[in-house]
């Protein structure tokens, strides 16, 4: 159905439209799209937060040069790519981390979050080699005037290892003289600029066009007289046709700007455009085209929230397992219970859809909650992140644990209601038993430090 505005708000926007914003408002840059990015596509100028940020898919800058912020309610970034390895070869640790981005605050009142863990690009160290001794000098590079002789040596004493190397050059140079003069032979220098032509233009039809000249001098170098060298070759100057004269340009000019487009939204914040027409005259005869741009646009607002569609929470925990209608402890029998879980839609607003699908989830399932079942160690797990990622002296561990070996109950059952067969969940948390390892019988934990960590820099604030 088409929304009808009201004439108080048509009137409002269209001031808006003609650049006349009432007074106070902000001086924000408004962008029509924000992507992980930043801002995308500028709308204006001048445009104020509250109003920009009617379309929560906006974002601005409250100044030029500013962080982009966008318009949603705040949450957490994706997490950055990891950092380079803080060394080259040996361990060291790579970072990344988290922005708060949008209105309002981040779970943890943070504004940003980091993580940190080992790495290692290369386990072996560069080493240095060791020179040769110095070769015998080659002989003189030039048999008249002056040369260079030369004496090179190797790096193999000892060779470099783990992309080693030895510092300073292989190689080194003097200067030699044979006492004799060379003739030094003539060599054109470069040549001039075209001289002029004798027209800058010539009228439609003409057939003739005027020469051009230009000179070159045998001085690169000149030729010597003693001993005597050669002189230059071929002419010392030519001649040639001016090319490509155009007619006489007719430069173009502008027409009025003329309006051509409403303005682009029905909720929030929009534009609208006008275009131009450069022909007034057009350009002829390579004459300059119009200076500038032949549209414009022009912010205008609706002063209409845009719609907001609900989100769903993250479902509440599962409730106890217990079978309805029955007065016993099902606990640690092969007696099928049920549990449900919500989860609430928030966030609509503005005519925005609602959620898709239900508020509520029932499961069958065992109870084991705090029952004794036999147990086996896990494997040890992964070297965990480096904690704490920003303070001193970091730590990184890792664990294995004393895991419940589950009944060997039947995993399905008949669904209540009809003869659908589901699925049935262990829940609870059971008591596992294992043979104590190092004197432990639930966990054993192995920590050791974090080698070669650089400090945390934090992101000034715009």
């Amino acid at each position: 159905m088409e929304r009808v505005v009201p004439p108080a708000l048509l009137l409002a926007a269209a001031w808006l439209c003609w650049g006349l914003a009432p007074a106070g408002a902000q001086d924000s840059l408004c962008y029509e799209r924000f992507t992980a990015g930043g801002c995308q596509e500028l709308l204006g100028e001048g445009v104020s937060q509250e109003d920009c940020c009617l379309n929560p898919d906006y974002g601005y800058q409250p100044h030029p040069g500013a962080p982009c912020q966008p318009c949603r309610p705040a949450k957490w970034s994706a997490w950055t790519p990891w950092s380079p390895c803080s060394v080259s070869c040996g361990e060291g640790v790579q970072r990344r981390s988290q922005t708060c981005q949008g209105q309002g605050q981040c779970q943890g009142d943070q504004r940003r979050k980091w993580e940190t863990q080992a790495c290692s690009l290369n386990d072996c160290c560069p080493v240095m080699g060791g020179w040769s001794a110095w070769g015998p000098w080659s002989s003189c590079s030039v048999t008249c005037a002056q040369g260079v002789k030369r004496r090179v040596r190797s790096c193999t004493e000892p060779m470099p290892v783990c992309g080693g190397h030895c510092p300073d050059h292989d190689s080194e140079s003097l200067p030699c003289d044979t006492y004799k003069i060379c003739p030094t032979h003539g060599n054109w220098g470069s040549w001039e600029q075209w001289g002029p032509c004798s027209a800058t233009c010539s009228p439609e039809g003409a057939e003739q066009k005027p020469t051009q000249r230009r000179w070159r001098v045998c001085n690169n170098p000149a030729p010597s007289r003693i001993p005597p060298g050669l002189p230059c070759s071929e002419a010392s100057s030519e001649d040639r046709s001016c090319p490509g004269l155009p007619y006489c340009p007719v430069d173009g000019s502008w027409s009025n700007w003329k309006p051509s487009s409403p303005c682009s939204v029905t909720c929030g914040v929009g534009r609208m455009t006008e275009k131009r027409l450069c022909n007034n005259p057009a350009p002829q005869h390579g004459g300059k085209a119009c200076p500038g741009l032949d549209t414009r646009s022009q912010f205008c607002s609706t002063k209409i929230p845009c719609p907001v569609d609900g989100q769903w929470t993250d479902w509440d925990k599962w409730s106890d397992c217990l079978r309805p209608g029955f007065t016993g402890d099902i606990r640690c029998q092969e007696i099928v219970g049920q549990q449900k879980r919500t989860r609430f839609c928030v966030g609509r607003a503005h005519g925005g859809k609602g959620c898709v699908g239900s508020y509520i989830e029932f499961r069958s399932c065992y109870n084991i909650n705090r029952c004794f079942v036999d147990g086996q160690w896990s494997d040890w797990s992964s070297w965990g992140l480096c904690m704490p990622a920003c303070g001193e002296n970091p730590v990184k561990s890792r664990k294995r644990v004393c895991e419940p070996t589950y009944p060997k109950f039947s995993m399905v059952t008949q669904d209540v209601g009809n003869t659908r067969l589901v699925n049935v969940s262990f829940w609870g948390t059971p008591y596992p038993r294992c043979e104590a390892i190092e004197g432990q019988k639930k966990e054993v934990v192995e920590s050791k430090p974090c080698l070669n960590v650089q400090p945390c820099l934090e992101e000034e604030d715009g």
